[in-house]
């Protein structure tokens, strides 16, 4: 398979789709910096590297972490420094109103703006939310033993837990749940055209008709204290910014979480002796928790693109070189994590994983999905006996069969069916 993975194009060949693992293994061997034969690439599948990068927002720019090498401008990035030719042409960048692509400092007003939203006090008011919503979606399907665990929980439940966060009254949760599936995974393999310049228009009209009513009307409600937040600097945001923030947040927010609780519950599944040991130790579901999102990362890629001439694990990048950060590389780089494909409930360096990036742009819905895993694994572990995968669907066990979400960026199942025995409560 060696000479395959050298001439292979990550970004169309679906042979990687369902095990990526060992092409990343085989990147590795070479350089944990390795420039690919596609599209002018350099890949990073070094732990120590990746955080570099990451952390580097004055070599790096976001402005095409969505899109990827397809990331086209009107002119050759050409020159020592690209940087005046990104800022003149970024506006016409998929997703370019979103502040996964923005760069320091548009990006660090924008996240300001959020953060005014996840705020300790509504995490915890939100986690509240969490308890009754993970019993009430499990008492759709209990009884009958079995399910598609995440058209019947993980997708629904990720979807309305963000509803609740962003203040989306409960009377009209329903309305979101039939109108609002997860959304399309970006990074389609062999698409080379990328999203749309907004791909979370669909979203928008939704929430400014909430932003507008509450501006004009306040109430005592979340909805209204995004509607009135400010920038650092005291000015108000358009609605448009205030509308961006949230429907990004909603979309980013079912994606990732949706994604962890597919992986985990599949876990579970397999190794009934895990069950026990969680069931028993209530208080270890946290770690369960971080090694899940190291061992199966739900950001495959994450892209950058260089402004400047650098140096990154001894290998040289030109400007305008698009990066693709490797996240579910980076953890299983046997430098930092030992015996990485192994999943060790009692790995002491697991919370040291890179599933939610690092830097500016690491994830800040990370202590909310954290949360919506260990809610639910413990609901769930509650609730039922014995889960298992169904044979019917996915095979015996030596010879499973599973689908995944067939795109470079996200790595997702698409179904997982189990079956299970419920408890006496």
């Amino acid at each position: 398979m060696t000479a395959d993975f050298d001439q292979v194009d990550f970004f169309s060949d679906e042979s990687l789709n369902e095990d990526p693992y060992p092409y990343f293994e085989h990147l590795r061997s070479k350089c944990s910096v390795t420039p690919l034969p596609h599209h002018g690439v350099v890949a990073v599948s070094g732990y120590e590297e990746a955080g570099e990068v990451y952390r580097d927002v004055e070599t790096f720019s976001s402005c095409n972490s969505v899109v990827g090498p397809f990331a086209m401008f009107p002119v050759p990035l050409e020159g020592d420094d690209v940087s005046e030719i990104i800022e003149r042409y970024r506006h016409q960048l998929p997703m370019n109103e979103h502040m996964v692509t923005m760069d320091p400092p548009e990006h660090t007003r924008e996240r300001a703006l959020l953060m005014r939203l996840l705020t300790p006090k509504r995490l915890k008011q939100n986690e509240e939310f969490m308890w009754r919503l993970a019993d009430r979606q499990l008492g759709e399907f209990l009884a009958d033993g079995r399910c598609e665990f995440i058209s019947a929980y993980s997708q629904p439940f990720a979807m309305l837990v963000v509803a609740d966060l962003l203040g989306v009254p409960e009377s009209e949760h329903e309305r979101f749940r039939e109108g609002f599936g997860l959304s399309p995974s970006p990074g389609g393999l062999g698409d080379e055209e990328g999203p749309g310049l907004n791909a979370l228009g669909w979203l928008d009209d939704c929430f400014a008709t909430y932003i507008e009513d509450r501006r004009r009307e306040p109430r005592a409600d979340v909805l209204t204290d995004l509607a009135q937040a400010k920038y650092p600097d005291g000015s108000t945001p358009e609605i448009t910014a205030v509308v961006r923030t949230a429907t990004f947040l909603f979309a980013a927010g079912q994606e990732t979480t949706a994604r962890l609780l597919a992986a985990a519950m599949k876990h579970l599944a397999e190794y009934p002796e895990l069950q026990d040991e969680l069931r028993e130790h209530r208080e270890r579901i946290p770690d369960f928790i971080e090694e899940a999102l190291r061992i199966e990362s739900p950001v495959k890629a994450d892209f950058r693109l260089a402004r400047r001439a650098t140096t990154v694990g001894g290998v040289d990048i030109a400007p305008g070189t698009p990066v693709m950060l490797l996240n579910g590389a980076a953890n299983r780089d046997p430098r930092r994590f030992e015996c990485p494909a192994e999943f060790r409930l009692d790995r002491a360096n697991a919370k040291e994983h890179i599933a939610f990036g690092r830097g500016h742009h690491s994830c800040p819905g990370g202590p909310l999905a954290r949360a919506e895993g260990r809610i639910s694994v413990e609901r769930i572990l509650h609730r039922t006996r014995d889960i298992r995968l169904s044979e019917e669907h996915h095979g015996p066990r030596g010879a499973r069969r599973f689908e995944y979400e067939p795109t470079w960026v996200l790595r997702g199942l698409r179904r997982v069916h189990i079956e299970f025995t419920p408890a006496d409560d």
